[in-house]
């Protein structure tokens, strides 16, 4: 009984003894593959550590390299920030001068589109000023002359040179000339040049009027009237009577004519022309002259009512004392109708809206 459980602790020692040496061995070899680990990790740290060193020595020498290239363009980049420095403070110095000269030639340009300004201003005042003076002045010599043409001329001439100009400015005043023009051709105004020309041409025709006690003046209008009605001429009358006629007849025709020119007939239906004096036909004329003299001069004057009646009392001593059917009578008695007919009392044309166009211009609006 005793062998028994000897046996088994032997048993059970060598058997320990075994696991353990199993453990020790396995235990060391473990160890021998941690010490290969751990020695590969060494060889491997190293050469990484060798890598890593090499590597760092050349990044550092890029490093370097990079950093003296920076250096030199950092330099460079100095160099050229001053130049551009340089050239910025010119190109400023010369903005400046260039906007110095900008500055001054646009106020050349204000004060030259000033000065342009008032020259055109003043030019068209000037011009509005002349068309006024003009216009005025044109308006007193036709209240004097009673004739509307030196205003009608003066308006033309002003419109004319409205149309030259053509300035929107002082295109009212071109309109209400043009009105002004209208009214002026559309109203009837007595015409007092030609008036006074026919006066004058009656004039002279006075000293060309034979008076009605005149000698020779029957007989010329019987003569006239002859030689009117018969067609033949008085050559071939007297041609032919000389060929048919005998001696005694033409001696008897003879006496006859010179008899002819011993007596005169006429007849005289007012008697004051008969009575008339021969001396006294000169201050007959002289007196109807003088008619028409102040015919004119109450014309000149605008005093038609008493030119008028001047007319009719001329009239009177033309029909008393002269022959009006032969000569010059009948065109001094259509001179004398046309003066009487045409020596009206008519007002010239007012031209206001003229006058009111150019105050507004002369104002400046």
């Amino acid at each position: 009984m005793t062998s028994e459980p000897e046996e088994n602790l032997s048993t059970n020692s060598s058997t320990q003894l075994s696991s353990n040496a199993k453990t020790f061995v396995w235990n060391s070899v473990v160890g021998k593959w941690i010490l290969a680990i751990f020695a590969f990790l060494a060889l491997l740290g190293a050469l990484v550590s060798m890598w890593t060193v090499f590597k760092l020595t050349d990044i550092q020498e890029i490093l370097a390299k990079q950093t003296s290239d920076v250096s030199t363009q950092a330099v460079q980049a100095r160099v050229s920030a001053k130049q551009a420095e340089e050239l910025a403070r010119d190109t400023a110095a010369r903005l400046a001068v260039t906007d110095a000269k900008l500055s001054e030639v646009a106020l050349q340009r204000s004060q030259l589109e000033d000065l342009m300004q008032s020259l055109s201003r003043s030019r068209d005042e000037n011009l509005v000023v002349d068309i006024e003076s003009a216009i005025r002045l044109a308006q007193q010599q036709s209240q004097l002359t009673g004739s509307v043409q030196p205003l009608l001329a003066a308006l033309q001439s002003s419109q004319s040179r409205l149309i030259k100009v053509a300035q929107p400015r002082l295109a009212p005043l071109l309109r209400a000339i043009v009105r002004d023009i209208d009214q002026i051709k559309s109203t009837p105004v007595t015409d007092t040049p030609t008036l006074l020309i026919k006066i004058d041409e009656l004039v002279r025709t006075v000293d060309d009027l034979a008076l009605l006690n005149a000698v020779g003046v029957s007989e010329f209008n019987q003569n006239a009237k002859v030689s009117a009605a018969t067609p033949e001429s008085p050559e071939t009358l007297s041609w032919a009577r000389a060929i048919s006629m005998r001696w005694w007849e033409k001696w008897f025709d003879g006496l006859w004519r010179n008899a002819q020119g011993l007596v005169r007939i006429s007849r005289i239906d007012r008697p004051e022309a008969s009575l008339l004096a021969p001396e006294q036909s000169y201050f007959v004329r002289e007196n109807l002259k003088l008619r028409l003299l102040n015919v004119r001069l109450a014309v000149l004057a605008r005093h038609f009512n008493s030119a008028q009646s001047d007319m009719k009392l001329i009239d009177q001593d033309l029909h008393k004392y002269f022959e009006l059917t032969s000569g010059q009578g009948p065109l001094t008695i259509a001179l004398l109708q046309e003066v009487m007919a045409q020596s009206k009392n008519t007002e010239i044309p007012r031209i206001d809206a003229t006058l009111a166009a150019l105050a507004t211009a002369a104002a400046g609006r």
